[in-house]
């Protein structure tokens, strides 16, 4: 016998009674079996979020046509996934490893259920880890005066690989109005969370002179306000008088990575939807 599909829906609306009994009674009306559901209710913004995950004995396109229908009595925006589909995923990097080495670990060893199809870099130095896991790397240099045409073959390979999200994993270029827009909601950056506390060169040195007793990193949807985007994850760690400068910056690339990782999977899994100018978090 073979298996039901399993769905992920997640959807948002304005908060009214009778949304969950019009979902879960639509999901019943075909059959279909709920195995998790999460809600919440903005009280402030006066807007519903809910994510389903569930089992139909019926195709992905029925499902978007059923929703379809309901998502108009309620003035919802919705989103339906096939779970058996990962989610194709693009990186970008400088010349700082370690969150790309991190999240090809990760999907290497199955703890992240992403296809990292390409990482594009405006340097060259990675291309040997990348193809090493059997990834194309596309060397894409950029200057103030070719910016536009470069973001424009960024976005060419968004379209030939198909590619539903972009990790930001240490990439030191900063995206115009003009990307950050057409990414919008699909775009993940990483960075720490000295900011603006310690901007410029050297932050983690910077820290250490003030004598901080937490540094961090902080996972964000890209925005055109730099470094503003809605919050997905924070991670940090304690430090004292006796950690060098050295010792924050290797402390800060591993709080790098499990931010960063945290914020993937959750959008990975859908568990992250957009209330403004922050996000909703459904946890496991």
């Amino acid at each position: 016998m073979i298996s039901p599909a399993e769905y992920i829906l997640t959807l948002s609306c304005p908060d009214r009674p009778g949304v969950v009994a019009a979902v879960s009674g639509l999901l019943a009306g075909h059959g279909c079996n709920i195995i998790e559901s999460q809600q919440f209710g903005d009280r402030v913004a006066q807007r519903f979020f809910m994510r389903v995950q569930f089992a139909a004995p019926l195709g992905e396109d029925d499902l978007n046509a059923a929703f379809a229908a309901l998502a108009p009595d309620f003035a919802m925006e919705f989103k339906l996934r096939d779970v058996a589909r990962k989610p194709r995923v693009l990186i970008m990097v400088s010349r700082f490893d370690h969150c790309l080495n991190d999240l090809l670990y990760r999907v290497r060893s199955k703890a992240l259920d992403i296809e990292i199809v390409a990482v594009v870099s405006n340097h060259p130095d990675l291309r040997p880890l990348t193809q090493s896991n059997g990834i194309d790397y596309h060397h894409l240099p950029v200057t103030p005066e070719t910016k536009p045409k470069q973001e424009a073959e960024v976005l060419a390979l968004v379209e030939h690989y198909q590619v539903d999200l972009v990790v930001l994993a240490r990439y030191m270029q900063v995206l115009s109005e003009d990307l950050c827009e057409k990414l919008a909601g699909r775009a993940i950056n990483i960075h720490h969370s000295f900011l603006p506390s310690f901007k410029g060169a050297k932050p983690y040195h910077q820290a250490h002179s003030r004598g901080v007793k937490l540094i961090g990193a902080t996972a964000h949807y890209v925005t055109a306000d730099l470094d503003e985007g809605p919050i997905i994850e924070q991670e940090v760690a304690r430090v004292n008088h006796s950690h060098s400068p050295q010792d924050l910056v290797a402390m800060g690339r591993d709080v790098e990575c499990v931010a960063l990782a945290r914020a993937v999977r959750w959008h990975a899994e859908q568990r992250v939807l957009l209330d403004g100018h922050k996000t909703i978090i459904f946890p496991r």
